[in-house]
């Protein structure tokens, strides 16, 4: 837990995957700016975090429509 006694959960993960790349680049210039939660849950966490990033970052959605693409010239 943190100072307070707070972990952070899913919903935090989740929060914090679709924040990711914008966090990561003030995280370049701010040193006290974290991208990923330390004081997490654990899996929970973690699975909140990839999910909102596989989101953000279009997940497996782009392979899927790169085949119905190429499945229709043939």
């Amino acid at each position: 837990p943190n100072d307070e006694g707070k972990v952070a959960s899913f919903w935090i993960g989740l929060w914090h995957g679709f924040a990711s790349p914008v966090m990561f680049i003030i995280s370049l210039f701010n040193k006290s700016i974290e991208v990923y939660e330390v004081h997490n849950n654990g899996g929970w966490y973690t699975f909140g975090f990839l999910l909102g990033a596989s989101i953000i970052f279009g997940g497996s959605s782009g392979g899927a429509a790169g085949r119905r693409r190429r499945r229709g010239r043939d």
